[in-house]
């Protein structure tokens, strides 16, 4: 069976943040590009290259993470996607923390080849961190708790909040 891609024009789109020159983070959201990622186990394995978005919900679903060219990996292998429900952020400092890797593991995570994502791959990244796939038919892919931002946001940001990035106000 042939990958399918996410339909380019359908409502489950994703986006890199920096592709949509009409929106940005929200203020109220903190933009984490550039922050150090951490596994488990406290060590760094890389930063937040992008963040890849859900267009039509406002919301990020993944964090495009440029692996640190110390581990010695292929410069075409070095970018992995991690959804954004199976991280958090560092209270004290510009800090991602992905518990469910480490420095170790996060070598036998599957390569983000940009910008192609597809259902295969996607649930290549949930097995990889030993999440269940969601069941088909059920509603959309990105309704469970691995895609939630609320959890990666909960303490940078009102309770209400209902997207992480939003479009850009026309008076710049």
């Amino acid at each position: 069976m042939e990958p399918t891609p996410i339909p380019s024009a359908q409502g489950m789109h994703l986006r890199r943040l920096r592709d949509l020159t009409d929106f940005e983070v929200a203020d109220s959201s903190s933009d984490v590009r550039g922050w150090s990622v951490r596994g488990g186990d406290g060590k760094k394995f890389g930063d937040v290259a992008e963040l890849i978005v859900e267009e039509d919900a406002l919301k990020v679903r993944y964090l495009d993470v440029e692996l640190d060219a110390s581990l010695n990996i292929d410069k075409h292998e070095r970018h992995i996607l991690i959804p954004v429900g199976v991280a958090a952020l560092d209270e004290e400092g510009d800090n991602v923390f992905v518990p469910s890797l480490t420095l170790d593991s996060v070598l036998d995570y599957p390569p983000y080849a940009e910008f192609q994502i597809t259902r295969e791959y996607e649930e290549a990244m949930l097995r990889a961190l030993k999440l269940p796939l969601p069941e088909h038919g059920t509603g959309s892919f990105y309704e469970q708790s691995s895609f939630s931002e609320d959890s990666f946001y909960q303490n940078r940001r009102p309770a209400k909040q209902l997207g992480s990035f939003r479009r850009r106000d026309r008076e710049e």
